[in-house]
């Protein structure tokens, strides 16, 4: 639960950091002046936004599962692996036999 409103919290951080910049931008566009660096609060701001972002989703997201070789073998059980038929060879048939 901790995960996912660390995870909204930096999602509305980012947010503001995105409308702060547009106003920011626009009234500089208003005023005329050219286009001057991004102010280092709402730079932080986003940073700051990310840092929470990051460990929010990894303590929202369920536990890792095992995609080794070894990990698939332990679930599974002898019948499973051996009941497979064995190699079929693809080519040509055999003759057909003389009568």
């Amino acid at each position: 639960m901790i995960g996912r409103i660390l995870a909204f919290v930096a999602t509305c951080l980012l947010l503001h950091a995105a409308y702060s910049t547009y106003e920011h931008l626009s009234i500089l566009k208003a005023m005329g002046k050219p286009e001057v660096h991004i102010p280092t609060s709402i730079i932080l701001e986003a940073v700051l936004s990310f840092s929470i972002f990051v460990p929010g989703v990894v303590s929202a997201s369920g536990p890792l599962e095992d995609v080794t070789w070894r990990g698939e073998m332990a679930r599974r059980s002898q019948e499973d692996v051996h009941s497979r038929m064995s190699f079929l060879p693809f080519g040509p048939a055999a003759p057909k036999p003389v009568r």
